[in-house]
């Protein structure tokens, strides 16, 4: 739990499984607990000498759902309030790149909003008709230092399994 994790906070606040704050207690026996005002950005770090070790995940996709219930669980916070601030944090995001405004995340990437050139367009059902696709904003992502290292890391080891795994031909049958 949070006590095996190196939890931090940018905004000071230090991370505990015990809420910082009360809770009110209704007639009913809910509890409720106040809503954060100011959101904070918090660094989960993996116990010491786990650095680098590969995690697997058993499924398709990461969906923002998974990435609450995965902070959730290691910080003891809340799922709802853990959903409130990677809400909040991509909307400030959102917020930022609409405004052209480019969001740099250290060893993650940036995000840089950007102009596409206008260009020509043909419509493959009428060969002899063209057309300009007018420019666009569009966002540009370049990854960071740390996760190209790690994605680099990781198509070396796909590459190298690929080439371990015997190659088998399949014949066509012949339609004589």
């Amino acid at each position: 739990m949070v006590n095996a994790l190196n939890v931090r906070s940018v905004s000071g606040v230090a991370l505990t499984d015990k809420a910082p704050f009360p809770a009110t207690v209704w007639p009913s026996g809910r509890r409720r607990y106040p809503v954060l005002k100011n959101a904070f950005l918090c660094f989960i770090e993996p116990p010491q000498g786990q650095h680098g070790t590969n995690t697997t995940i058993d499924m398709a996709k990461l969906t923002k759902r998974d990435i609450v219930v995965a902070i959730s669980n290691q910080t003891g916070m809340v799922q709802h309030q853990v959903f409130d601030v990677v809400q909040r944090t991509l909307d400030k995001i959102t917020d930022s790149l609409a405004n052209n405004v480019p969001v740099e995340l250290r060893n993650f990437g940036v995000f840089q909003p950007r102009l596409t050139k206008p260009r020509v367009g043909r419509n493959p059902n009428q060969p002899g008709s063209s057309f300009v696709i007018p420019p666009r904003a569009t966002v540009k992502f370049k990854a960071g230092k740390i996760m190209r290292q790690r994605v680099e890391k990781l198509s070396r080891e796909l590459k190298e399994a690929a080439e371990r795994t015997p190659k088998t031909e399949t014949t066509a049958p012949n339609g004589g």
